[in-house]
């Protein structure tokens, strides 16, 4: 069995996630389709402490992104929304691969009221796109009368079995359509069979991650037994020599990666930081962020707040190839200030001589982060170890 060291699997990470060059899916509205197709999908998340998720998750890879360029793209039908395995933004050339958790919907359902479901159904077709409230009391009495929480879950049971989709959002407030008025013509619809489900998550991991553990090609098929065809699949490829099964030479752990991109040379940013997501598709396997970066992360929103040990929602650090720490912050947008609440470095990025690195690169990727929240003013309230506040105070005001 071959061996890859760290290094390596760090810069394939990382430039297979579009971390490793300035614009590697171009700028724009053509970036953020770019980007969405090479990575799968876009996590969406509500916590808008900060820029949410899926916004975040495109600024931090595409020049110009702005979150109009999700709505334009959903409008024309190029992106859609499902819950596969979280709710997410996919490219509309893989609908077909979501027909198979949407079987699941449909034989295990949450909702049990199908009268509702057949009277929400009713109203979408003959009215077009609804929203939940649009099922509140009814004027009349001969359209019955509606309890909002009844069609609410009847909406996301026929939106999670495939008779709906999401036509658009105001916010976070979403529309369903008919799911044959939102397809485009020629997508197929056509449930894949599992070994077509397994091809799909083994091609679609390695395009967007460049090598992976059997957790990882798994992840997309929660709730699905994919596990005997996955591990065929795998074998199939390496017998055939596109793939080659590998251990980690620092620790042991067995992935597979094509031999292309092992032969690549993967780009790295020179002394460039980049502000990631909690929710972001390079960190959100922790497993896999803790196998190939070293770097143990938690997202504590979640967690009861007397037993957080960093903050209520950091964001990871990377600088060139590392992770070096995170960031608790807040976006003060009333105010147009963001707010460094504490930083905190891994033990390895401490010394005076390693954040002297990093520092200017520190502030002025905080300074462009809270520019795209609304915010014009930086300010850090905290620090570990101390000595980096005083250090990034004034790289700060010295960053362009």
């Amino acid at each position: 069995m071959n061996t890859i060291d760290l290094q390596t699997l760090r810069r394939i990470a990382l430039s297979k996630q579009g971390l490793g060059a300035k614009q590697p899916f171009g700028k724009g509205l053509a970036g953020t389709l770019g980007a969405i197709r090479h990575l799968g999908y876009v996590q969406i998340d509500t916590i808008s402490v900060v820029v949410r998720a899926h916004n975040h998750v495109l600024f931090s890879r595409v020049p110009n992104f702005t979150p109009t360029n999700i709505d334009q793209l959903l409008k024309q039908r190029r992106i859609f929304e499902y819950r596969f395995p979280v709710a997410a933004f996919r490219p509309i050339e893989d609908y077909r691969f979501t027909l198979l958790h949407a079987a699941k919907f449909r034989d295990q359902p949450v909702m049990s009221d199908r009268a509702m479901m057949r009277r929400v159904m009713a109203r979408i077709t003959e009215q077009g796109a609804l929203r939940s409230r649009d099922f509140g009391q009814a004027k009349k009495k001969s359209e019955g009368w509606w309890d909002w929480k009844p069609a609410k879950l009847a909406l996301e049971q026929l939106y999670f079995q495939g008779d709906l989709m999401i036509s658009g959002r105001e916010g976070f407030e979403k529309s369903y359509d008919l799911t044959q008025r939102i397809l485009p013509p020629g997508i197929d619809s056509n449930i894949p069979t599992l070994d077509d489900f397994v091809v799909f998550l083994v091609d679609s991991t390695l395009l967007a991650h460049g090598c992976a553990t059997y957790a990882t090609f798994a992840a997309g098929a929660r709730h699905i037994a994919i596990g005997r065809l996955l591990k065929l699949e795998l074998q199939r490829r390496v017998d055939e020599g596109t793939l080659r099964q590998c251990t980690i030479r620092e620790n042991g752990v067995q992935l597979w990666v094509e031999p292309s991109t092992l032969e690549a040379t993967q780009p790295l940013r020179r002394k460039a930081l980049q502000i990631l997501s909690p929710f972001d598709n390079l960190t959100i396997q922790r497993e896999r962020l803790r196998d190939v970066f070293h770097f143990e992360y938690v997202i504590e929103c979640y967690v009861p707040a007397s037993k957080r040990q960093f903050g209520y929602y950091c964001l990871p650090l990377v600088f060139e190839d590392q992770f070096i720490g995170r960031m608790d912050c807040k976006s003060h947008r009333k105010d147009g200030r963001f707010e460094m609440k504490a930083i905190f470095l891994e033990p390895r990025f401490t010394t005076k001589s390693k954040i002297d690195e990093f520092a200017s690169s520190l502030a002025l990727a905080a300074k462009e982060f809270a520019q795209f929240d609304g915010c014009h003013e930086v300010f850090v309230t905290q620090t570990q170890p101390s000595h980096l506040k005083r250090i990034l105070q004034n790289a700060l005001v010295h960053s362009r």
